[in-house]
């Protein structure tokens, strides 16, 4: 079954699960998905579920309906693709459609306390890091991985560069350096 998973700069808020075949989005109180923001419009989009396949629609919303960045009216969603309505993100989940374009990945830590450590990103949202000093979110998409800085005065590294608040993409044996912490991102 389907679900949606919600997030706001990076930390999630919530996950629903699709058991309907429409799913509406929008700040209106009797939206199945309320997002209490003025960005959001009163009716702002429908998610329909039809079979095996999961479509969103822009319902003439005054700011649009985004996914993977691009503004849709209608867009066919797969596994892991990002719905994004104001500053909110949706991830759409279907891993019962992944089928062989499920991509697995994991963080190997390779200094600090945890050296050694491999942490396999399971999740549709990992974060890493320490509250406070430094955090990054690792989302896994349709066609891989991104790496995103969420939190704290150094944002983090990914091969000495620094990553802002806009995703960017991860590739095998990239180096990711947070809060004085060394990783290495292995795809799988």
């Amino acid at each position: 079954m389907p679900k949606m998973i919600i997030s706001l700069d990076g930390a999630v808020l919530k996950e629903v699960q699709l058991t309907k075949d429409r799913t509406s989005l929008g700040r209106r109180p009797y939206n199945d998905i309320v997002i209490d923001n003025m960005a959001v419009s009163g009716e702002h989009a429908v998610l329909k579920i039809s079979g095996a396949e999961g479509h969103i629609e822009d319902l003439n919303s005054t700011n649009g309906t985004y996914v993977n960045g691009k503004s849709v009216k209608k867009q066919l969603l797969h596994h892991g693709d990002t719905v994004e309505i104001g500053k909110y993100k949706i991830q759409y989940v279907d891993e019962a459609n992944a089928g062989e374009s499920a991509i697995n990945g994991a963080i190997k830590v390779m200094s600090g306390p945890a050296a050694g450590r491999e942490m396999a990103l399971v999740k549709p949202v990992t974060t890493i890091g320490k509250a406070g000093v430094g955090v990054a979110s690792i989302t896994r998409t349709f066609t891989g991985f991104v790496v995103t800085h969420v939190e704290g005065d150094r944002p983090p590294t990914l091969n000495g560069m620094a990553v802002g608040a806009e995703p960017v993409a991860l590739n095998h044996g990239d180096l990711i350096e947070l809060a004085g912490t060394q990783m290495q991102f292995v795809q799988q």
